[in-house]
C-alpha cells in the first residue's frame, strides 16, 4: 500500500475495516454471553477470536497511517468514517468483554 489509493482501494480498505472489526465485536458480544452462562472456556476462546479479529482490522488501520505519513494523501469519505467508527466501537467493546469476563469469573468463584 506504498502507492497512493484510488477510490476503489479506498472502498475496499474500508470495508476491510468493517468485516475485521464487526466480526470481533461480534465474538465479544459471544464472550459475554458465554461469561453470563458460565462457560468460561469458550469465552476465552471467543475473547481470543476477537483479538485476532480486532489485530486485522488495525493492521489494514496502520496501513492507511503509514501511507498518509509516507506523503500519501488520501481523501477521506464517509465509508471511512463509518469504517473507523466501527472499529473503535469493537475496541471498546472488546476492552469491556475483557473485563466483565474477569468479574463474572470472580463472582461465580464466591
Amino acid at each position: 500500500m506504498d502507492l497512493e489509493l484510488k477510490k476503489c482501494d479506498m472502498e475496499q480498505v474500508s470495508f476491510q475495516l468493517i468485516l475485521h472489526a464487526g466480526n470481533s465485536r461480534s465474538c465479544s458480544m459471544e464472550v459475554l454471553a458465554l461469561a453470563k452462562l458460565g462457560d468460561f472456556e469458550g469465552a476465552s476462546d471467543k475473547l481470543k477470536e476477537a483479538e485476532e479479529q480486532i489485530t486485522l482490522a488495525h493492521s489494514t488501520q496502520t496501513k492507511l497511517l503509514f501511507n498518509e505519513a509516507n506523503g500519501n494523501k488520501q481523501i477521506v469519505d464517509v465509508l471511512l468514517v463509518h469504517a473507523q467508527d466501527h472499529l473503535m466501537t469493537a475496541i471498546i467493546i472488546l476492552d469491556f468483554s475483557r473485563e466483565l469476563l474477569h468479574l463474572y469469573q470472580m463472582l461465580l468463584k464466591k
